[in-house]
């Protein structure tokens, strides 16, 4: 039997319990055998933003996931230059995986709100299907989506799941403050902040 294969990208900076929670959520409600972990080398969208070096947050990803063998971390967006685009990755990850393979990529209802802007949006719904988890906050209705995309409709799957309010630009914020962030994402990613001292001004 193919596998099916859980895709969560992100910038992961850092990794917290909220993006823990919906990648443990969709592996047991679709009975998916892994969820990938991507952390994005780039992202298109946010090219802007000042980001960690990619193997410190890799690095804090393998920590936080350790003991979950269905939850694994997958540095394919680190091997090529230049924005992780999501197309390209499934594309990549299609030619890795045994033929007939199923990905699902999970992202929150905000995000595939902005599907208009990504590269290639119509190849990206043949190569995967769409797990949209809604977002606190975000009040999303996909049916002007749906109109654009006609595909899309087939290949979303709407989950409901845990919605932690936990935000890694909080997190950045409070390890700035000096403030506590345990609880907010496991504990050996705090270690790993504190010890590589991230987040500091200096």
């Amino acid at each position: 039997m193919a596998p099916r294969i859980g895709v969560l990208g992100g910038t992961f900076d850092p990794v917290h319990f909220g993006h823990l929670a919906i990648a443990e959520e969709a592996r047991v409600r679709l009975s998916l055998d892994v969820v990938l972990l991507v952390p994005a080398r780039l992202q298109p969208l946010r090219q802007e933003e000042r980001l960690s070096p990619p193997e410190d947050r890799a690095a804090m990803l393998e920590r936080a996931v350790m003991g979950n063998p269905g939850l694994q971390v997958s540095r394919i967006e680190f091997e090529r230059p230049g924005p992780s685009y999501t197309v390209d990755t499934l594309a990549l990850l299609r030619e890795r995986y045994p033929r007939g393979s199923e990905f699902f990529f999970i992202l929150g209802s905000d995000a595939i709100a902005d599907l208009p802007r990504w590269k290639e949006p119509e190849r990206l719904m043949t190569l995967c299907h769409f797990v949209v988890f809604q977002r606190p906050g975000c009040d999303f209705d996909p049916r002007n989506l749906f109109l654009q995309f006609p595909l899309l409709r087939e290949r979303t799957i709407f989950l409901e799941g845990p919605r932690l309010e936990i935000s890694a630009t909080e997190l950045r914020r409070r390890v700035r403050q000096g403030l506590p962030i345990r609880y907010q994402t496991p504990d050996a990613v705090v270690e790993y902040i504190l010890s590589h001292r991230l987040y500091r001004e200096d």
